[in-house]
């Protein structure tokens, strides 16, 4: 990995190379998701036949587009050899109880006077959840974007994944859905499914949020439907950054790094330390991993495109750093690293201490893995249960209770030149 001294240059030059990962970049391939996006609008559930035979090789048709029991239950039979079933549920029983802490409430506040104010929380009534196929299924996101929603009490959460060329889903992906609780599976991928989502077809309904991960021409399908439906956000590729003083075990630092960059050729990996010594053994570590593991071409793509070890002069430039890139995740292996998270603003997951690895979070340890990219870390949160309900406020007042202070809304609305606002709280009190 290439090693360079944390300095306002290389750390400019850093986050300039890191923006082009984001999906904002890529408007080249806008024209073709919108006229996908249009043509599913307008054909319904014949363009999504005609796009999935021509994307995914395969027949999918109004009768055969729903993912059967029996299917699901094919797949149990199939993952279940592997003992992957029981490690499913452990990981979906750990993300629902962490989930559950987050749920909200309706609340309201009376008064003496005759005020009543409050705030009403409801769930969406309809959730989409795209889930990628081929190479790219994890039944891991399944469970993260399904459950959340389901604690939040959505109504109807309806999945989307493409399907093989023999027309099935991947086993793994099925089983997740129904442990996570979907209740509808549809084998449709791409820029059409999301377009079918947001806008209903025959078959499919259309529903009020779409959420999940996906290639380039989902993420901007997701993008070009913003508006019509609600969506999470528009994610970016993977990125990694540890945070490390001398005390780090190099192996250790090394192995989560490639955690991340194998994901895909525009993944990121960064080390920033304050020890130029950790810095040599992380790198001849990670030489050493990438001859062993098994996808060495994209770590090796990953690692010279996106990887990085800066040396700072301090803990405080370091940290500085680390906030100004705000990783999707980041790893804290610092003498106290609950000490140095205390000065952290910006990370979508911060794990802390070298038995925290990065793949703990991914699958098992309850957070949720699906966060924010590209330093969208700096304003937006890791998907959560607040993503799946709708708040409304209630106002109630007694004929006492506004007539204290009737005359000085009138006074600001007529500040405003909005005599029918000033009129509309005038007339209650009219002799």
């Amino acid at each position: 990995m290439r090693t360079v001294v944390l300095t306002e240059d290389t750390k400019k030059d850093l986050l300039n190379n890191l923006l082009k990962r984001s999906p904002n970049n890529y408007d080249s391939y806008a024209d073709t998701v919108n006229e996908i996006v249009q043509t599913v609008r307008t054909g319904g559930d014949q363009a999504l036949h005609d796009y999935t035979l021509k994307f995914d090789k395969t027949e999918i048709t109004p009768e055969n587009i729903t993912v059967t029991r029996e299917e699901i239950e094919e797949a149990y039979a199939i993952v279940e050899k592997d003992g992957l079933t029981e490690v499913i549920k452990k990981a979906a029983e750990n993300i629902r109880v962490y989930h559950e802490k987050q749920r909200q409430y309706s609340w309201f506040d009376s008064k003496p006077d005759g005020t009543m104010l409050g705030q009403k929380v409801t769930a969406l009534a309809k959730v989409g959840v795209y889930v990628p196929g081929g190479k790219a299924a994890y039944p891991s996101s399944v469970l993260m974007n399904i459950i959340p929603a389901k604690v939040a009490g959505v109504e109807r959460i309806i999945m989307v994944t493409p399907p093989g060329k023999d027309g099935k889903v991947n086993p793994g992906t099925l089983v997740a859905a129904d442990i996570a609780g979907c209740d509808v599976i549809y084998k449709v991928g791409g820029a059409q499914a999301i377009a079918a989502l947001a806008f209903g077809t025959e078959t499919i309904p259309k529903v009020d949020k779409i959420v999940g991960p996906g290639n380039i021409f989902v993420a901007l399908a997701k993008k070009a439907v913003f508006g019509f439906v609600s969506i999470d956000s528009i994610a970016g590729p993977s990125e990694i950054l540890v945070l490390a003083d001398e005390t780090a075990n190099p192996r250790f630092v090394a192995a989560d790094l490639l955690s991340q960059a194998e994901h895909d050729e525009m993944a990121s990996a960064i080390l920033v330390t304050t020890s130029m010594d950790l810095a040599k053994k992380v790198s001849e570590e990670v030489d050493g991993f990438v001859q062993k593991l098994s996808r060495k071409e994209i770590l090796e793509k990953s690692l010279e495109n996106y990887g990085y070890i800066l040396v700072a002069e301090t803990m405080q430039d370091a940290i500085d750093a680390a906030n100004e890139i705000a990783s999707e995740h980041l790893e804290i292996v610092t003498k106290n690293p609950f000490d140095t998270m205390t000065r952290i603003k910006n990370a979508g997951a911060i794990f802390l201490g070298e038995y925290s690895s990065e793949p703990l979070g991914d699958y098992f340890a309850g957070p949720n893995h699906v966060l924010p990219t590209n330093g969208t870390a700096k304003f937006f949160s890791p998907l959560s249960v607040d993503d799946f309900i709708k708040k409304s406020s209630i106002i109630s007042y007694s004929r006492e209770a506004l007539e204290q202070i009737h005359t000085d809304i009138e006074k600001f609305a007529e500040s405003e030149h909005l005599t029918a606002h000033a009129n509309s709280i005038r007339v209650r009190f009219e002799k």
